[in-house]
């Protein structure tokens, strides 16, 4: 069974750091590219950051490319999120996606295949 496991949000004060978790299995990762998504309260979900699982480009938000980095483990079965710089319009859930092929966009939630259960990233002083 295909499953993305979100681990390590939280509170964090304005201009903090953190780093979110995706742990897949269920599937072969060397086919799939891996993402995340975030959804703030009254708002439509909208793309972070992804990975390609065939030659490992990332792909940015433009209005995040500085401040959050997408990684891998060498086996391709946790992907990490690092927040750098956080600010409160940062707050929401964050969701690990999977997509149906090794490339990936950030453009559009409706490309992903597959989603985690989301943890809450909270920023505030």
């Amino acid at each position: 069974q295909v499953q993305l496991v979100e681990t390590g949000g939280g509170l964090v004060q304005p201009g903090g750091s953190l780093r979110l978790s995706c742990t897949t299995s269920g599937f072969t990762p060397d086919y799939y590219a891996i993402g995340w998504f975030r959804q703030a309260p009254g708002k439509e979900r909208e793309g972070v950051s992804c990975i390609s699982s065939e030659d490992g480009k990332t792909f940015y938000a433009e209005a995040l490319k500085g401040r959050f980095t997408i990684s891998r483990d060498n086996a391709k079965t946790t992907v990490y999120l690092h927040m750098n710089r956080l600010k409160p319009e940062d707050t929401a859930v964050y969701y690990c996606v999977r997509f149906p092929f090794f490339y990936c966009s950030v453009d559009d939630p409706n490309e992903a295949d597959t989603w985690g259960q989301g943890t809450q990233v909270t920023v505030s002083a």
